[in-house]
């Protein structure tokens, strides 16, 4: 949740602006590891800037390692996705800024209706309100693309596909199936993953389809959208 500020939070937490994003994870480990701080800790995400998210500690060390002294290891990542990230401000109504592991309509079903940001309208030049909100974000080295047909695809090109439900793998240099069953949660768990390995795969392109524009799907649009931006 991105909150209006107290004194009592450094500028320097917040960029000068006058909120805070706020959040509690869910991991056991996590939580311990801030009960044992014994203070609110403020940090940047294990990756580094605009680049693919880790889920695993090897991804962390893939991108981190000898900036970093160590890696609190707990598995990998359930839900493979970032935090969903809601504006609440004092006057006015709440507003998505980024979707993420919890579905918007599943705080819908809570609070009521929630304003959704148009993607288009996002400017890079002004301060941002929440994380992940740049045009181009979680960017793979390789080069992605999201077609509404893989037969669009050149023949020259070695390629890479991130699939997700059925899918015809002939043709492709590298495949990772985020979910051969159509299953957004499963596909969200292991979106970064495949990211990442297409990322070492010997070839020039990735490519893939949009997500059903529900649920989980709704988050994975955004990562692809980020991503794929010139």
């Amino acid at each position: 949740m991105v909150l209006p500020k107290r004194d009592a939070i450094p500028d320097l937490v917040t960029s000068g602006l006058p909120s805070v994003a706020i959040r509690i994870p869910a991991n056991d480990q996590a939580r311990a590891f801030i009960k044992a701080a014994g203070v609110p800790i403020a940090a940047p995400s294990a990756n580094r800037f605009g680049c693919v998210s880790p889920t695993t500690a090897q991804h962390v060390l893939k991108g981190l390692g000898g900036r970093i002294d160590a890696v609190l290891e707990g598995g990998f990542c359930k839900v493979g996705v970032e935090s969903t990230v809601i504006a609440c401000p004092v006057d006015g109504k709440p507003t998505l800024l980024r979707p993420g592991g919890l579905p918007i309509e599943d705080i819908e079903a809570v609070i009521g209706p929630v304003i959704r940001l148009d993607p288009e309208m996002q400017n890079d030049e002004s301060p941002q309100a929440g994380p992940g909100m740049l045009t181009r974000h979680y960017a793979p080295s390789k080069p992605i693309q999201v077609l509404e047909d893989f037969e669009e695809l050149a023949e020259t090109s070695r390629i890479g596909v991130l699939a997700f439900g059925s899918i015809d793998e002939s043709g492709f240099d590298a495949v990772e199936n985020l979910s051969p069953d159509s299953s957004l949660v499963e596909a969200a768990a292991n979106f970064f993953a495949g990211l990442h390995r297409l990322e070492t795969a010997n070839i020039d392109l990735i490519v893939t389809k949009w997500f059903p524009e529900e649920g989980l799907g709704v988050a994975l649009n955004d990562r692809l959208r980020r991503a794929a931006a010139k």
